[in-house]
């Protein structure tokens, strides 16, 4: 099974590669986007706004509930104050549920 363009693999974990617009007037999570670099990214929109961490808290919300793990297996490595964010997810089997999201939203 491959995993969509915005995964990446690592050592018992995932990294995955997002685009996050805070503000949004919904949370959603809307598809892969291929920017013109060639790098893919997940876009993601949270209600939240982007101080305190609340923008972060909402994404790591939002992926807990559509992957189905605990909000405590998500991290924000990169992009912690930036709209490009790497989230690490932490868990077991997590490949198939990252391609079923990117099969979900266009991955």
């Amino acid at each position: 099974m491959s995993l969509p363009a915005f995964a990446r693999p690592g050592d018992g974990h995932l990294d995955i590669f997002l685009r996050v617009t805070p503000n949004a007037s919904r949370d959603a999570i809307e598809g892969a986007e291929t920017r013109d670099d060639g790098q893919v990214r997940l876009r993601v929109r949270v209600t939240a706004q982007p101080e305190k961490g609340k923008a972060n808290k909402a994404v790591t919300a939002l992926l807990a509930k559509a992957l189905r793990l605990p909000k405590s297996s998500f991290a924000v490595i990169a992009g912690e104050t930036a709209r490009d964010k790497t989230i690490r997810v932490d868990g077991g089997d997590l490949h198939e549920a990252i391609a079923e999201l990117g099969r979900a939203h266009g991955g």
